[in-house]
């Protein structure tokens, strides 16, 4: 049988309006894929995945990478307007490095502007792209038929000094098609940037790395087989889906990349290895400007304060622990304010839906044990006063070393060979979160409990349909519009 693993052993591993009008957009506009009412209505702002890992690149081991994916479920064909960044919204990743809970004292802030330029321009023509010529370069000679090409700017905020580190880096746009962009890869490596200070920054489309059967979870958690839903072997195996559908596979999302020296986060200034302040918590989150106003002759003018209409940080939380009465202020709210949503995490409703589906009982009430693992530091044993602040963040204990990703397994702590026997992999979520990792079949386990872990609870999906790389940023060659499958 697998090692039976308690919720605090995975925690101790590191673990609008009218033709004119004034739009608020905390009452119009609020994830990971669709998971709020509002924030669905809005994909450019709605970050599908958060990961935040320690590099797994050869020879990177010093660096962090924090990957954002936005426009969740893009369509590769869906031309003549790609999937872009909104100029609108603003980009961030926000890290806690003195494990108070609150996630500002290291901030990377990314801002969008579109131009419309080249032959698009010039013949007023009616496409985002065209081959005229191929477009090889995303600026100068090869760059003519890039007619809507995004620029962004990179704002580092960290020990209280805020400066703009560059303004005028390229996002790569969208994978239209071989003969409109004939080495979409080649042209993906230019949009990977040295900004200074050992940073490397990428934003573009990438292919969706997330894997999971959709449609059999939220039909009421219709798995397509009962209890034990895999066998030890099928589920060791990450190479396969047993039996489930990868509802995902072809689709792509815009990614927003950063690798940043460690010594560059920690408290200290040191690295992985040397830092006394190894723990980080983070999260992405997307905002708006408070007041949008329409015009009659078209387009938009902005106004106000900024404001949060999505965050993510571990992942699935919204969409299985959140209820759906307080998804879209789940959103709003900084994770430090988590302490007015902890009666979900005490009394999982996911648990409830697992016992009630599958006949099998379930950990569903008292669950100290589920919020100390997403919202403190550590287990009981280990929290300081600090953890009185109950925070919903990624945490990352930086002194455990990468994996590399041929060696990764996507079970993590629950890892497991065909016989059952135990092969964790601690640096994998909830101890961070890398591409590979199968938070869908960690999440039904972990939340449904001992149980859901001994029967080998899961969708059936164990693999992306594509295959990941080993350099930042990571994440595979999006499929092409014309092409895709």
């Amino acid at each position: 049988m697998i090692r039976k693993l308690s919720l605090l052993g995975a925690a101790a591993l590191g673990i609008v309006a009218s033709a004119v009008g004034v739009v608020p957009l905390t009452q119009t506009q609020a994830a990971s894929h669709r998971e709020a009412p509002l924030i669905s209505l809005d994909p450019s702002a709605d970050i599908s995945d958060f990961f935040m890992f320690r590099s797994y690149e050869p020879g990177k081991d010093d660096k962090l990478v924090l990957v954002m994916n936005v426009n969740p479920g893009s369509d590769p064909s869906s031309g003549p307007n790609y999937w872009n960044f909104d100029p609108n919204v603003r980009y961030a990743f926000n890290i806690d490095t003195n494990m108070d809970g609150r996630a500002g004292d290291v901030v990377l802030e990314f801002q969008f502007r579109n131009e419309i330029r080249g032959v698009v321009d010039q013949l007023d023509l009616p496409l985002s792209y065209v081959a005229l010529p191929p477009i090889t370069a995303l600026d100068g000679p090869g760059s003519e038929g890039l007619g809507l090409r995004q620029r962004y700017s990179v704002t580092l905020s960290r020990r209280g000094e805020r400066r703009q580190i560059t303004n005028s880096l390229i996002a790569v746009p969208s994978n239209v098609g071989p003969r409109t962009m004939p080495d979409y890869e080649a042209l993906a490596q230019q949009g990977i940037y040295d900004i200074g200070s050992g940073i490397r920054v990428f934003a573009g489309q990438r292919q969706d790395p997330f894997y999971i059967d959709l449609g059999g979870i939220f039909d009421t958690l219709n798995l397509r087989r009962d209890l034990p839903l895999l066998t030890a072997a099928e589920d060791a195996d990450d190479t396969f889906n047993p039996f489930g559908d990868d509802h995902l596979a072809g689709f792509s999302v815009s990614t927003i990349a950063v690798e940043i020296p460690i010594s560059l986060i920690t408290q200290d200034g040191k690295g992985p290895e040397e830092t006394s302040t190894p723990k980080i918590g983070g999260y992405a989150s997307t905002s708006r400007r408070q007041t949008t106003v329409l015009r009659h002759e078209g387009g938009t003018r902005v106004s106000g304060n900024w404001v949060q209409v999505q965050r993510l940080a571990n992942p699935l939380v919204n969409e299985l622990i959140i209820g759906t009465s307080d998804k879209d202020l789940w959103n709003a709210l900084e994770p430090r304010r988590e302490r007015r949503f902890e009666e979900y995490y005490l009394n999982p409703r996911l648990a409830l839906a697992l016992e009630t589906v599958y006949g099998v009982p379930a950990a569903k009430t008292d669950r100290s044990d589920l919020r100390d693992l997403l919202l403190t530091y550590g287990s009981p044993s280990q929290q300081t006063n600090r953890d009185s602040v109950l925070s919903e963040l990624l945490r990352l204990d930086l002194s455990v070393d990468p994996v590399p990703l041929a060696d990764q397994k996507r079970l993590t702590i629950l890892a497991h060979d065909e016989t059952g026997a135990a092969t964790p992999d601690g640096a994998g979520w909830p101890n961070g979160r890398r591409p590979k990792d199968d938070v869908t079949d960690i999440a039904i386990r972990v939340i449904g409990g001992e149980n859901y872990i001994v029967n080998f609870a899961g969708d059936g999906v164990n693999v992306d349909d594509a295959e990941l790389g080993e350099s930042f940023p990571f994440l595979a060659t999006p499929f092409d519009g014309r092409d895709r499958n």
